[in-house]
């Protein structure tokens, strides 16, 4: 049985203990995920409780087709997205080249973010340059770059076409490039 498989099963058994693992095996994902869609921690607070309070009430219907760190990503996706529907704020910025097909090629456009991290001051510059994308662009970025997960997963979390997501991915990177690039003072 794996490990997933244990810690649903003692969830759903009511086992003393096992609701707090749960948790506290995917709050950062959890976290991560909420805050970068919804930009408001008291928000993003709340969002992240009624995911976990979600997961609680229909772990039943968690069938293994999936790692359950994804599952439960796909829950906290749809609650933030919903919120912010709620709240009518986009999730996505309109694109000159959307109606001209797809303005990449893949993912890696060459901007090696790992490298652009070096140093603590471009960590902070990053960080505010990633607070000014748009939702699905933050959550994209932090999912693929943070939580290290592979494009498949993230496809699977959003509901989003894996192509769809290369697309959003390297539109992020670009910005961020830009953005990065405005304030380091180099010549774009």
């Amino acid at each position: 049985m794996s490990e997933d498989q244990e810690l649903v099963s003692a969830v759903l058994a009511r086992k003393p203990g096992a609701f707090e693992r749960l948790v506290a095996r995917h709050q950062k994902l959890v976290w991560h995920l909420v805050y970068r869609m919804v930009q408001h921690p008291e928000d993003a607070r709340e969002l992240c409780q009624d995911v976990f309070f979600r997961v609680h009430e229909r772990l039943n219907q968690y069938r293994f087709e999936s790692a359950l760190s994804t599952w439960i990503g796909r829950v906290a996706f749809s609650v933030a997205t919903r919120h912010l529907q709620k709240k009518k704020l986009p999730m996505v910025e309109p694109s000159a080249d959307d109606e001209g097909g797809p303005a990449w090629e893949g993912v890696s456009d060459g901007f090696d973010l790992e490298a652009a991290c070096a140093d603590n001051e471009l960590m902070g510059l990053l960080g505010d340059a990633i607070e000014k994308l748009p939702a699905i662009q933050r959550t994209l970025v932090t999912l693929y770059h943070l939580e290290e997960m592979p494009i498949g997963d993230i496809a699977s979390v959003t509901g989003l076409p894996e192509g769809t997501v290369k697309n959003y991915l390297f539109r992020a990177r670009s910005r961020l490039r830009q953005l990065l690039e405005v304030r380091m003072g180099v010549a774009a």
